[in-house]
């Protein structure tokens, strides 16, 4: 494992096959995979996972319960294993080569590297409701997903913040976990005819009225407090986010978005590459489904595309030189 702090600009950039920005399940999973294929491989990583708050992350195969942190950290060793370079520090640019293949890498330490091809697994931000406490009980009572979470509170009270796009819909599923959900409609407006005939059929409750904050006792959330000053008892509570893409390297490079209903994402085929030549992406940056194990098995195509490309890359560079020397490629 590399990780170095200090670097000039008196030498030509160090070359590596590929860099990958971003050291998640993503990035990892790619780097793992160039490792193993013989790839010179650098991670740079800025240490902002979005599942950081959780104390443990679901529903990957040999890793249920996990903690985040531990995750990461086996992951560096399992690439450190391969020779792939690992280092702390935020991506500023990537320029593509005027005239050459590849890309300068610039590194907010200072360091400048060269990449043959790129892929960016940085991530989203995940804006929460601007409700009093909801920051600080992220993660704890307060959540987002049901697959991530929802087999640790099944049958508790659940409350639910209804989202200002998709209305009742995250009630909805979260009922398959417990039979006691009380929706808030909080700012959302009212339901359609048909989300409002679905709650009713779901048995959950509706409470009109904005949500002021939440309350809590002795550091734990007992329930939602409404403007009107009154408390509806909760145990735990399902809120939407605004995720916003950490996409500014992407876009910056000219990458081609998508519209989604929850905001427009960079758009890659079906092994990550984006509309930039050598550019590949995965994770949260390319979509907000993205799970941890969704993530990894983006990025290992990816990582395995950007192998297979390269071979053939370099053999056609062995052909074309053989031509030149000797008039045939046989």
């Amino acid at each position: 494992m590399s990780e170095s702090s200090e670097h000039t600009d008196t030498h030509a950039p160090e070359q590596y096959d590929v860099v990958v920005v971003g050291g998640g399940a993503a990035g990892l999973s790619a780097a793992l995979i160039l490792g193993r294929s013989r790839r010179r491989t650098l991670v740079v990583d800025a240490g902002e996972p979005r599942n950081a708050p959780a104390a443990h992350m679901q529903g990957y195969l040999s890793r249920d319960g996990m903690s985040p942190a531990a995750f990461l950290e086996t992951g560096r060793r399992e690439i450190a294993a391969y020779g792939v370079e690992w280092t702390a520090g935020r991506v500023t640019e990537a320029v593509p080569d005027g005239g050459t293949e590849g890309f300068t890498v610039t590194v907010d330490d200072g360091r400048r590297v060269r990449a043959r091809r790129l892929v960016v697994t940085t991530g989203l931000v995940d804006e929460l409701p601007a409700i009093d406490g909801v920051a600080e009980r992220w993660g704890r009572e307060v959540l987002h997903c049901p697959y991530c979470h929802g087999w640790e509170v099944r049958d508790r009270a659940f409350g639910v913040l209804a989202h200002p796009v998709f209305g009742a819909h995250q009630a909805l599923i979260v009922s398959h976990w417990s039979p006691d959900v009380t929706l808030f409609l909080h700012t959302a407006g009212p339901l359609s005819e048909e989300q409002s005939a679905q709650v009713a059929a779901a048995g959950i409750q509706v409470v009109e009225g904005e949500a002021a904050g939440l309350a809590v006792e002795d550091d734990r959330f007992i329930g939602v407090r409404m403007a009107d000053g009154r408390v509806v008892e909760r145990d735990v509570l399902f809120v939407g986010t605004r995720m916003t893409p950490r996409d500014g390297l992407l876009t910056a490079l000219g990458a081609e978005t998508r519209e989604t209903p929850l905001g427009a994402f960079v758009a890659v085929d079906e092994t990550g590459r984006t509309s930039v030549p050598g550019v590949w992406a995965a994770g949260n940056a390319i979509g907000a489904q993205e799970q941890v194990i969704n993530a990894a098995s983006g990025s290992y195509r990816a990582g395995v595309t950007i192998n297979m490309e390269l071979i053939m890359e370099d053999l056609d560079r062995k052909v074309a030189a053989r031509v030149e020397t000797v008039g045939f490629p046989g």
